[in-house]
């Protein structure tokens, strides 16, 4: 009977994932759509916003330029649209969440969401880290190396490529915790031999920096720096989580019933014979 079964009801949870993940991105599509309308009629003031630190050490009478005709409506608009989607970004997120958390067991539901909310903060803080500290020492950095008789004009379009792409680079770099502990967790790293590696990780880190941040030594090492930081903290907590499970696995006993060991293999599809009861060890 389990194999006549097998078949419809692969292809019924097939179909059940299928339109999950589409009322899931759809739900995300209308969150970015219900920001993007909102921050429509201001999209000039976000894009003052986002130009104030470049405009801010501009000399007096130098602005920006728009190279193409088109530029000074559309470019606006893309930047007004990028912003809804990392004012969405958590919700985007939860909706990932919602979506892959029936095929976790229960330690792993525990484990993710405080990773999707770690790993949120941080990229906001990477970004917010870019905006006040490394985008105003970058740019008067640029000013003021400018050789006598030129003036800076940047084009708008040009501008917008780099404040995102820097925005991209440090709230990526800001995610080491997070990828720490996924590694060590899913058993990639041991946190111990990771800890021995610290000299070749410093030195990735401002190899990074190098390769993603302007060419002057204030955005490299304002990048560097805090990725070492991160990762001495993500080392942190991988050996606290690491220490956890290996005292769970030494103490012998099975948080979960067999019932509900039972309830979660049958979320993933598979089938589990029911277990004798095992005889716990008395203290």
């Amino acid at each position: 009977m389990a194999e006549n079964e097998s078949p419809g009801g692969a292809e019924g949870s097939l179909i059940s994932h299928l339109l999950e993940l589409r009322d899931r991105l759809l739900y995300s599509v209308i969150a970015v759509g219900v920001v993007f309308g909102a921050l429509l009629p201001f999209t000039s003031d976000v894009y003052t916003l986002v130009a104030k630190p470049l405009i801010g050490v501009l000399p007096v009478g130098a602005g920006m330029i728009a190279t193409e005709v088109a530029s000074p409506f559309l470019t606006p608009i893309k930047l007004t649209l990028a912003v809804a989607v990392v004012i969405t970004i958590p919700f985007l997120l939860y909706q990932l969440w919602a979506f892959v958390a029936p095929g976790l067991y229960r330690h792993e539901q525990q484990l993710v969401m405080p990773l999707l909310v770690s790993s949120t903060l941080l990229f906001y803080g990477g970004m917010a880290f870019a905006y006040f500290v490394v985008f105003p020492m970058a740019f008067g950095f640029f000013v003021h190396a400018l050789p006598p008789g030129v003036t800076m004009m940047t084009d708008i379009r040009s501008y917008l490529d780099f404040v995102f792409s820097m925005f991209f680079a440090f709230g990526i770099s800001f995610e080491v915790p997070v990828a720490v502990i996924l590694l060590s967790r899913m058993g990639v790293v041991d946190p111990h031999t990771l800890s021995k590696k610290r000299p070749y990780v410093i030195l990735w880190a401002f190899i990074v920096a190098a390769v993603i941040t302007p060419p002057d030594i204030f955005s490299q090492f304002f990048l560097a720096v805090p990725m070492i930081l991160l990762f001495e903290v993500g080392l942190f907590f991988a050996r606290r989580i690491k220490r956890a499970a290996n005292a769970a696995e030494n103490s012998g006993e099975d948080n979960l019933t067999d019932n509900e060991i039972e309830e979660e293999m049958k979320k993933l599809g598979a089938s589990y014979p029911k277990r004798t009861k095992r005889r716990r060890r008395k203290k």
